[in-house]
C-alpha cells in the first residue's frame, strides 16, 4: 500500500513540525516558525522536490531533493538532502517508500541517479541506503568549506 506523494503547500504546517523534529535530531535548535517559512518557500519556489509519508491521515515522514547537475554526464543529479520518520513510525516502509518516490524521480526526470551522504555512525541509515540500492562511493574526498 501507497502511503506516500508529492508534498503540497497545505502540507506546510504539519510538514514543518516534522522538519522541526529531524532539524532537532541533528543538534540544531527547535524553531517551528522557521521550518515553516524554510519550506514554504521551497515549495513555493519549487527549489526542492519534498514528498511525504502518511498514516490515517498524519503525516509521519518526509524526503526532500534538490537538483543538482553533472557537467561530465550533462545530466542533472538529484541530492537526497532530507530524510525523516517520526521515531514512532519507524520499521514500518516508511523510508523505503520515500526512498522510491526518490527513485521515481529521478527516472522521471531523466537523472543520472541520486547522491546522498550520511554519518558514519549513522548505523540505520548505513544498513537502510544499500538495502535500497544505493552503494558507497567512495573513490573521492568529499570537502566541505564553511562561511562561520
Amino acid at each position: 500500500m501507497k502511503n506516500t506523494r508529492k508534498a503540497t503547500i497545505q502540507d506546510v504546517q504539519q510538514l514543518a513540525e516534522l522538519f522541526d523534529q529531524y532539524r532537532v535530531f541533528y543538534h540544531k535548535d527547535s524553531d517551528i516558525h522557521a521550518a515553516e517559512s524554510f519550506l514554504k518557500e521551497r515549495i513555493e519556489n519549487g527549489d526542492s522536490e519534498i514528498f511525504v509519508a502518511e498514516s490515517e491521515g498524519q503525516l509521519v515522514g518526509f524526503v526532500q531533493l534538490y537538483p543538482l547537475f553533472s557537467s561530465t554526464r550533462m545530466k542533472r543529479y538529484w541530492l537526497l538532502n532530507d530524510l525523516y520518520v517520526n521515531e514512532n513510525y519507524r520499521g514500518k516502509g516508511f523510508s523505503k517508500e520515500l526512498i522510491e518516490e526518490a527513485k521515481q524521480l529521478a527516472t522521471s526526470t531523466n537523472a543520472s541517479g541520486i547522491l546522498l551522504e550520511t554519518g558514519k555512525s549513522n548505523d540505520i541509515g548505513n544498513k537502510l541506503y544499500p538495502s535500497c540500492g544505493f552503494e558507497i562511493y567512495d573513490e573521492v574526498n568529499f570537502y566541505e568549506w564553511k562561511i562561520l
